[in-house]
């Protein structure tokens, strides 16, 4: 409390959103579907938290999230649908 009797709150600052490596906007955090590769199998995983350009679209994954992502599908989990997926040459 000061003189005047305010009480003032310490402010810590924000972390700022990243940036976009290809076209500098900020990202924001949302969950996203994720198309993940592993030892030759294609995984699709639900609920990903990753950093989204708000331009471009682009996402970054923390190593951290990829490396819980490993750990998921090289264990046992629930499998919520198994897809049929082509594969074409361009």
């Amino acid at each position: 409390m000061d003189s005047s009797g305010r009480t003032w709150k310490r402010r810590f600052p924000t972390v700022k959103d990243m940036k976009c490596e290809f076209c500098d906007s900020e990202t924001t955090k949302k969950k996203v579907k994720r198309q993940h590769w592993l030892r030759g199998k294609l995984y699709i995983v639900m609920n990903v938290e990753a950093e989204v350009c708000r331009e471009c679209g682009e996402r970054y994954f923390h190593a951290t999230t990829l490396d819980r992502i490993d750990k998921l599908v090289s264990g046992d989990h629930s499998v919520k649908e198994v897809l049929s997926v082509e594969v074409v040459s361009a």
